[in-house]
């Protein structure tokens, strides 16, 4: 499914969407740790790498892959992520679950979404 419409909002750090009828918004972070590049993905099942402290990640450019996808540019410097559209569908449709899976992992990892928290393990209070 091919978005009908694109809008990066810089200042709210997201991304909005709509398929059809439907609009979703997407923000930076939750792009960016669900990036599908190897950096984030791994090169295979099980070498997927945990990204922490992106919670004031924001998008500074979004680029068209021919016509079945977008190359966004993160301000940490990620912009190798080619997230095509049924990928970003698919974010767009599981966002809660997703994002929730990914609080948990984070949990699991005693890491965070601040910045500057990476490596970081952190005291259970």
């Amino acid at each position: 499914m091919v978005p009908s419409k694109i809008q990066l909002h810089k200042r709210s750090k997201c991304l909005e969407l709509h398929f059809g009828d439907q609009a979703y918004t997407l923000s930076a972070e939750y792009l960016r740790v669900h990036s599908p590049s190897a950096e984030v993905k791994g090169h295979g099942p099980g070498q997927e790498v945990l990204q922490s402290g992106k919670r004031d990640v924001g998008i500074t450019n979004l680029e068209g892959v021919g016509n079945y996808a977008l190359r966004p540019s993160f301000d940490d410097g990620h912009d190798s992520g080619i997230f095509t559209w049924e990928y970003l569908y698919r974010l767009a449709n599981n966002q809660e679950a997703m994002w929730d899976v990914y609080l948990a992992k984070l949990h699991e990892a005693h890491q965070t979404r601040d910045p500057g928290t990476q490596g970081v393990r952190l005291m259970d209070p």
